[in-house]
């Protein structure tokens, strides 16, 4: 292990400038351990707002910002279906003539009926899967949703691909013995018109996935485990672009560092090696923990272990990754991996759940910051800026209590088939920006609700 010097930092020669001037930020910020040192002020403080569909304060957003709330849980799809719960990742995958066109999961554990229809169906008897929506950006308003990927169990995050579509991962290896028809815990793709080959892209291996970022210039995918220990898994395929064709799978030894799950300075660097994985599709082998056969393997071969590796992205020839219970305070780490110098960094740690609870989802904005998804317990849960500066700050926070008053009774007069209950504590995931920025996209997984957020946004924040 190594650490960075300020110098060494910003001589990493990252290819956006206000993505550098992130990164290299926080080595020097966040290093102190003074709290003050990690926050910002943002965009100023956070107030209730009316969402323009129905007129209820579902989040708190700051001065000037507003939402446009679409497809609730329950509510009827283009396609005569109803919306299915428990709305997770997602991303925008295709931009044409203003209307843009997102990929959402929706991650559903338990055996059930399928909401797809039997082409579209990996698993006759799981309840998981994508829905596709379109938002026109010039209007902002919502236009349509439609069922895509169904069969699946738990489709938690994924990623968008650099040929436009979507990579939705399973969080789990359930099979036949717990009541289902297949076996889980694969990638799948979904393409931008919600198309799904309903077929497994089996050399990317069977483990609890949960997101991927795709390198544009390599085509390798980087995939992430969410389990207390974890590794940093790449696929290398044999035809750029083309996922199912086969490839080599592969996990990240940390040289000289085994365990990253805490004690470890932020700013600090370490070499990386990859180590090539057989069996990746065998899961569940008898081994201690049956669920973890591959993580296992890659243990054996020098593979270092992380703390609930979830988000995942890619931007400018870096992979940033989100470790939620990673570092001292088990509050998160923010990792990154750059693959030109195959150097792993620390680049942020959260002291404590009031500076960032627990980050699950990522996203870069086109201005340079990141968006985070927060995953803790922390009342309300919020959605998080990482700023050009290397400081954190609260953009959105849940405020869907419909637990009692007007919000109640609003939910029944617009018809509504979510839970009467306070759910400002539950996640936020799947957001994502439209390329030109204006709109960011997020989900409030529990009662299952997609947003449109748009405001004045300003550059050096998100």
């Amino acid at each position: 292990m190594t650490s960075f010097s300020r110098r060494q930092f910003l001589g990493s020669a990252l290819a956006s400038t206000a993505v550098g001037s992130l990164f290299a930020s926080l080595t020097s910020h966040c290093a102190a351990v003074g709290f003050p040192e990690l926050l910002a002020p943002g965009y100023g403080p956070l107030r209730p707002v009316e969402d323009e569909t129905t007129g209820l304060e579902l989040i708190r957003l700051p001065e000037g910002f507003r939402c446009i709330s679409y497809g609730w849980t329950g509510d009827p799809m283009s396609d005569g279906a109803p919306t299915p719960a428990a709305h997770d990742g997602m991303a925008v995958v295709k931009e044409q003539k203003g209307i843009i066109s997102l990929i959402r999961n929706h991650e559903l554990d338990k055996p059930g009926v399928p909401f797809t229809k039997p082409e579209a169906t990996y698993d006759a008897a799981a309840r998981g899967g994508c829905t596709v929506l379109q938002f026109d950006g010039t209007r902002g308003k919502w236009l349509s949703s439609r069922a895509a990927l169904g069969g699946t169990v738990r489709n938690c995050a994924g990623g968008p691909t650099p040929w436009g579509t979507w990579l939705t991962c399973e969080e789990t290896v359930v099979d036949e013995r717990e009541e289902f028809q297949k076996s889980h815990g694969w990638v799948f793709e979904v393409a931008a018109d919600g198309a799904a080959n309903p077929e497994p892209i089996r050399g990317m291996g069977r483990f609890v996935h949960e997101a991927v970022a795709v390198d544009p210039a390599t085509s390798i995918v980087y995939l992430t485990e969410d389990r207390g220990e974890s590794g940093l898994y790449r696929y290398v395929p044999k035809i750029p672009g083309k996922m199912h064709d086969g490839g080599r799978l592969e996990i990240l030894e940390a040289v000289g560092q085994k365990d990253l799950r805490r004690g470890i300075r932020v700013g600090s660097h370490f070499d990386v090696r990859w180590h090539v994985l057989d069996d990746v599709e065998d899961a569940r082998t008898g081994e201690a923990d049956e669920t973890q056969a591959v993580f296992k393997r890659g243990v054996r071969l020098g593979a270092s272990t992380f703390a609930r590796l979830e988000g995942c992205a890619a931007a400018h020839g870096m992979i940033v990754m989100t470790a939620t219970s990673g570092g001292d305070a088990r509050r998160g780490q923010v990792w990154q991996y750059d693959p030109s110098k195959e150097q792993l960094t620390l680049l942020f740690e959260s002291p404590a759940r009031d500076v960032l609870d627990m980050p699950d989802n990522m996203t870069f904005s086109p201005r340079g910051g990141i968006v985070l998804c927060e995953d803790g317990d922390h009342s309300p849960l919020r959605l998080q800026g990482l700023t050009g500066d290397g400081r954190v700050f609260p953009f959105a926070a849940n405020n869907c209590d419909f637990s009692a008053g007007r919000a109640k009774g609003r939910l029944a007069t617009l018809g509504k088939k979510v839970a009467t209950a306070d759910h400002r504590g539950r996640e936020w995931c799947g957001c994502t920006f439209s390329a030109d920025g204006r709109w960011l996209f997020a989900n409030l997984q529990t009662p299952g609700i997609t947003l449109a957020i748009t405001g004045p946004w300003q550059a050096g924040l998100i």
